[in-house]
């Protein structure tokens, strides 16, 4: 799989590598919108035979290990990644239900923001610092846009634009 990088000063594709048991990115599923942030891009594919969160660097033109982040009995999705590539946000589906996820590289550990909200949720996005995160929910009904910070407390957002 070759990915184009388009921009005003550089333009080039990458070749991903196939992974060390010789598989690529080619899978029957696989999220054609990648994520980049900096060095980094970061996806979701079953090229395990699971929907599975990869990260790549593209200065070391590598797969980057990201232990405790992908389980068995989660489906994982639309990630999305800080400026800095210390934290992944992503959906992940467990027994029909979604929640929004933050996955932090530097203490390998994985939180869920949206346990305790009865709703779908969907289309995640993190600000640079990685300390907000907002997402579509559906809580009220309809689709609205919450804002969490990475602990699971909801940010306070004007009543009105």
């Amino acid at each position: 799989m070759a990915l184009s990088l388009s921009g005003c000063a550089n333009s080039r594709s990458l070749n991903f590598p196939f992974d060390p048991g010789g598989r690529s990115l080619n899978s029957p599923f696989a999220e054609m919108q990648p994520a980049i942030a900096g060095r980094y891009i970061v996806f979701a594919s079953d090229r395990r035979g699971s929907q599975d969160i990869y990260l790549y660097d593209t200065v070391g033109r590598n797969l980057v290990e990201v232990p405790g982040l992908n389980t068995l009995d989660v489906s994982e999705s639309s990630p999305v990644i800080s400026e800095n590539g210390r934290y992944i946000a992503y959906v992940g589906a467990r027994g029909g239900l979604t929640d929004v996820y933050v996955y932090d590289r530097d203490t390998r550990q994985t939180r869920n923001l949206t346990g305790t909200l009865n709703a779908e949720v969907r289309s995640p996005s993190i600000s640079a610092d990685g300390n907000a995160i907002a997402f579509q929910s559906s809580v009220n009904g309809q689709w609205d846009i919450l804002v969490y910070n990475r602990f699971g407390q909801p940010i306070a957002q004007p009543a009105s634009p």
